[in-house]
Parts: structure tokens; C-alpha cells; sequence
């Protein structure tokens, strides 16, 4: 292998391991992905396998010259965790299983995962999706976030939960789905356009106002 740091490796405290991070869209794992999972912790000797806050399981402890063929092994897409793009879509069973569920946050996050994947951005992107008010899919405190009522979708931009936390604000109420998608998409490239290097949604709206963002938005 090069010198470079292997692809979607994160060098641990000890300057000599890593962690990696398969790509599991809202947390869903069927059993053929845990099987995967368990035989490649087995095979090479993983010694942590840690479930992360984004809905995602982190392998921890590879040695370099494992990485590779343990991506190989698992054959599941990386879920990037440093680089500049979407890091994860987080959502909450919704009404598929939830007796609280308004509307499919699984589905409506499915959407947006691959509409999202791919496209680069000024800072990491994380995006909450709740099917119901109560916003167990932390959508207030994601970089794009939407939840579900009874007459449609509320989106919100601009949070973030991390050393500087801020709660979103709201861009829009009680939209169908294909709107929200819509208006969530057009926020995005408009903070793609705008936004400076390194700089979360956070950031960029609290930077331009709320006011602002909605009026490009029009």
C-alpha cells in the first residue's frame, strides 16, 4: 500500500491503528451486513466494534495493511466520517413500525441518502429525519433536518450538536414530501454555492440570518 492514508480510515489515538466505518443508511443492517460484520471481526481480530451516535457500527483497531482487504471482505459502501460530504442520513422508524409515526421517515431518508451520496459539500453534512414531532432522529440539531406532522413535513437548517451546539431554524411547515425533498435540496446547493471552506450549516446560517436563507430560497 502507498503512503497515503487508506480510504475511509480514521487514525486512532495511538498513531497506529485505525477505525472504519461501513455505510448503513438510518441504521438499517439486515442479517446478510451483520454476518458480514461478525466474520471479518472474527477473521482479523478486531478488537472494538462500537455503535456509533449517527446510527452507524464502527470497527476499531485495524492494523494499515488490513483495511483494505476488510473493505474487500465486508463488501459494504464506506460511511465517510472525515471528508467533506454527507457523513450520514439519521432517521427514526416513523410510521412504518412506530405507533407514534405521522409519516415514512425511513423511506423519505432513503430518498434523500441517495440523492445526498456522492455530492461534496464546504464542511461534513448530517441530516435528521423524524417521522413524528417529537424528533427522535435529533432533526433540530442536524445540518438539515425534517419531521413529520399531520398536515406535512417541517424542514429545518442550520443545526448542529457538536463543542458549539445550535438549534436549526425552521425553513418551512406542513409540506408533502416531494416539496420538503425539494426545498431541502435547493437549501443545500445554495449553501453549497455560498458556503465557505470548512464551514457547517450552523455557521453559514447563522452568518447570513434566517431571513436571508428564506429569501433565496424563493
Amino acid at each position: 500500500m502507498s503512503d497515503m492514508e487508506p480510504e475511509g480510515a480514521i487514525l486512532q489515538r495511538d498513531k497506529k491503528t485505525y477505525a472504519i466505518v461501513p455505510k448503513t443508511p438510518m441504521g438499517m443492517v439486515n442479517a446478510e451486513i451483520l454476518e458480514a460484520i461478525a466474520r471479518v471481526v472474527r477473521k482479523y481480530n478486531i478488537p472494538i466494534v462500537k455503535i456509533t451516535s449517527g446510527q452507524r457500527l464502527a470497527l476499531v483497531g485495524l492494523e494499515k495493511e488490513q483495511i483494505e482487504p476488510v473493505w474487500q471482505d465486508l463488501g459494504i459502501g464506506i460511511g465517510h466520517a472525515t471528508a467533506l460530504c454527507l457523513h450520514y442520513v439519521q432517521a427514526c422508524p416513523g410510521n412504518c413500525v412506530c405507533k407514534f409515526g405521522v409519516d415514512d421517515s425511513l423511506g423519505f431518508g432513503t430518498e434523500l441518502d441517495e440523492r445526498l451520496t456522492g455530492m461534496g459539500f464546504p464542511a461534513k453534512l448530517k441530516v435528521g429525519v423524524s417521522g413524528c414531532p417529537m424528533c427522535c432522529a435529533e432533526s433540530y440539531l442536524r445540518d438539515v433536518g425534517f419531521f413529520a406532522k399531520t398536515k406535512g413535513w417541517t424542514v429545518v437548517v442550520g443545526g448542529n450538536a457538536g463543542g458549539r451546539p445550535r438549534i436549526g431554524d425552521v425553513l418551512a411547515v406542513d409540506l408533502p414530501r416531494e416539496e420538503a425533498i425539494a426545498l431541502g435540496m435547493k437549501f443545500l446547493n445554495f449553501y453549497r454555492e455560498q458556503g465557505h471552506a470548512r464551514e457547517r450549516t450552523a455557521r453559514f446560517v447563522q452568518r447570513l440570518g434566517i431571513e436571508a436563507v428564506k429569501a433565496a430560497m424563493v
